[in-house]
C-alpha cells in the first residue's frame, strides 16, 4: 500500500476504535504449534508495519512492528500462513501500536 493510500484510509477511519494486535492469542498459537519463527503485521500493508515477532524460540523485542489501526487487521504469520490476531482496544489493558509482549503472553509462553 502507498503512503497516499494509507493517509485516505486513516484519514477516512478517524475516531474509530483501534484494532490491536493480540498477544495473548500469538503467545497461545505459537505455544501450541511449537514454532521457532512468527512475525506479525497490518494485513495490506505488511512492508511498513510487518516485523519478527519471535525467533529462535523466544520473543523477538528488537524487531520493528506496528500492530494497532482503525482500518487494517492485525495479524500473525506463522509457517506461512496468515491469521486474523486483534482484539479492540476497550477489550484490552490498554494495548496499543507500542506494546510488545506484556507479561500476559510472556505467562501464556512460559505455561507447562
Amino acid at each position: 500500500m502507498n503512503t497516499m493510500t494509507a493517509c485516505m484510509m486513516g484519514e477516512m477511519n478517524r475516531g474509530k476504535e483501534l484494532k490491536v494486535f493480540d498477544w495473548n492469542k500469538a503467545a497461545t498459537l505459537i505455544k501450541e504449534k511449537n514454532v521457532k519463527f512468527a512475525a506479525a503485521g497490518l494485513s495490506g500493508d505488511w512492508e511498513y508495519t510487518g516485523g519478527t515477532i519471535f525467533i529462535d524460540g523466544k520473543p523477538d523485542y528488537d524487531d520493528y512492528t506496528y500492530l494497532a489501526s482503525t482500518w487494517a487487521a492485525p495479524e500473525l504469520k506463522i509457517d506461512g500462513e496468515y491469521i486474523d490476531c486483534y482484539l479492540m482496544q476497550s477489550e484490552t489493558d490498554n494495548w496499543d501500536s507500542e506494546t510488545k509482549w506484556p507479561q500476559s503472553a510472556i505467562d501464556i509462553l512460559n505455561s507447562k
